[in-house]
């Protein structure tokens, strides 16, 4: 296939050979068909795209969105345990342990057993993580937030966190 061809492939199911793919011709776009009007899939492409910006704005600290608010959480709530700060951010556990076991390794946070409950960890960022988290929110206000704020307008984005908050509190 040269270059300027490219095909959409799925693998076969068990058992079954593959259908003949089809190259699509490059210079036109897909019909995306129902696909631009539903919302579960519009979320998640603006997401995508708003995810890329943050990265991007955030790099020299080389944060992901997801470490960007656990530190967030523990600025705000310092000495809370590592199970609540993990359900409110919706991260399943494992997940959320290999998140703190690379925040910790970087010196940005630090687990201490409990003193009331020695099976729990409670969090505290260092003083390394609190300026890393002041850099951050100065470029994801500054950079991030402000493009989106710029291309929303202001009623247009608090309409937005309005419903979007509604969407996560009733489902």
């Amino acid at each position: 296939m040269t270059a300027s061809r490219s095909a959409i492939v799925k693998a076969p199911r068990a058992g079954r050979k593959s259908p003949p793919v089809e190259p699509v011709a490059d210079g036109g776009a897909l019909l995306m068909g129902e696909l631009s009007e539903l919302l579960g899939y519009s979320l998640k492409r603006a997401q995508l795209r708003v995810f890329e910006d943050f990265l991007h704005c955030v790099a020299p600290l080389q944060l992901t969105p997801a470490q960007f608010s656990v530190l967030l959480l523990l600025d705000n709530n310092p000495g809370r345990n590592q199970t609540e700060i993990a359900t409110t951010l919706g991260i399943l556990r494992p997940n959320f342990v290999a998140m703190l076991d690379a925040l910790e390794s970087r010196g940005l946070c630090v687990r201490t057993r409990s003193a009331n409950d020695r099976r729990s960890h409670i969090l505290m960022l260092t003083d390394k993580g609190r300026a890393t988290l002041a850099r951050a929110k100065k470029l994801v206000a500054t950079k991030h937030e402000a493009r989106l704020s710029e291309l929303l307008g202001p009623a247009n984005r608090a309409a937005l966190l309005s419903m979007l908050a509604t969407l996560a509190r009733e489902f």
